[in-house]
């Protein structure tokens, strides 16, 4: 059995959804997890792509990122607080890195630095859209 470690990145299968999370093919080796909560694309069965170890259970099972771990990559709270708001404001914000400092702080509870901070990782990633009047979610289709 191949040994893994935590923050090793690997080739990933989808394989079945569960309430929990979806059940993937590690190096086509062994079985892992990614959770729901951590997912913030559309997945198929079937599709393949890169994800990384977060953790290697007793059982010998995975649990699995599609984020590389480690504190400059992995995804803040803020980030997901933007990315919760912006899914409960069908995937738009009319917030922007001109927003008034209280304007951030009152619609999503943090500072302007950690909103610019948050929205400059989740564009990199390619999960928002910058526009003129506000920021948008992109819908993965992969």
């Amino acid at each position: 059995m191949e040994e893994f470690e935590v923050g090793q990145e690997v080739g990933i299968v989808v394989g079945s959804f569960s309430k929990i999370g979806i059940t993937v093919l590690v190096d086509e080796v062994c079985e892992g997890m990614l959770y729901s909560n951590e997912v913030y694309q559309r997945l198929e069965e079937g599709q393949r792509l890169k994800g990384y170890v977060k953790k290697v259970r007793e059982d010998g099972k995975l649990d699995i990122s599609l984020q590389p771990i480690g504190f400059r990559n992995s995804i803040t709270k803020f980030q997901v607080q933007i990315l919760n708001a912006l899914r409960a404001h069908n995937g738009f914000l009319p917030i922007t890195d001109k927003s008034e400092p209280d304007t951030i702080k009152y619609e999503l509870g943090m500072s302007k630095k950690a909103f610019k901070n948050a929205v400059g990782g989740l564009y990199k990633n390619k999960v928002v859209v910058l526009e003129e009047n506000g920021i948008r979610l992109l819908e993965h289709t992969n």
